[in-house]
């Protein structure tokens, strides 16, 4: 790909960067809280170069950033509860609206087993903890569904990276590009999909 069309290996740089700097681990704290409850950017980017930059710690990392989701996720809940009316207008306006109704559907056919499926896929779980607090999904059932999607995702993400080692650092410095396309491309999918049930 030509190199003025380059987009996600200078942010890719940045991130390993990120990664090894010494608040990193407040960074993905950060993050991990931000994102279940209002940031686009999901945490796998910070997660996945912080274990390729310290392998040994991948554990301690995947809880950090399911810890902090899961009390993001339950910010958003609380933004759904309390503040819907004064967030409904800018929501209205964001491509996230169709999503929202979808997850309003969808709580009301299968309850909380939607959080766990949202916690876990590329489905933005921010506007699923949004959806529960407006449709005052029972706390206790959402709180254990996050726990259990956010740490489904999360873990697994840190295991691939440590096992896949120098290996995967290697391989995915080399296709970032490639890699990054492709993961607009299926969250495009997975909208257009939502869009269209």
């Amino acid at each position: 790909m030509a190199s003025n069309m380059a987009i996600f290996a200078p942010l890719y740089q940045h991130v390993m960067r990120w990664s090894r700097h010494r608040h990193a681990e407040r960074y993905l704290g950060a993050m991990s809280f931000a994102e279940s409850s209002f940031f686009p950017i999901p945490v796998d980017v910070m997660l996945a170069p912080m274990c390729l930059a310290d392998r040994d710690r991948w554990l301690r990392f995947a809880m950090i950033a399911t810890a902090f989701s899961v009390l993001g996720g339950l910010a958003g809940y609380a933004i759904g509860f309390a503040l819907f009316d004064a967030i409904e207008p800018w929501l209205r306006e964001s491509h996230y609206w169709d999503a929202f109704l979808t997850s309003r559907r969808w709580f009301d056919d299968y309850g909380v087993w939607v959080v766990i499926v949202a916690g876990f896929s590329p489905i933005p779980y921010k506007v699923f903890t949004i959806a529960a607090g407006v449709v005052s999904l029972s706390l206790p059932g959402f709180f254990i569904a996050s726990v259990i999607g956010r740490a489904a995702r999360f873990f697994l993400v840190a295991g691939l990276v440590r096992a896949g080692g120098q290996r995967f650092e290697d391989a995915l410095s080399k296709h970032i590009e490639r890699a990054g396309w492709i993961v607009v491309a299926l969250s495009a999918l997975v909208i257009a999909w939502l869009m269209l049930r």
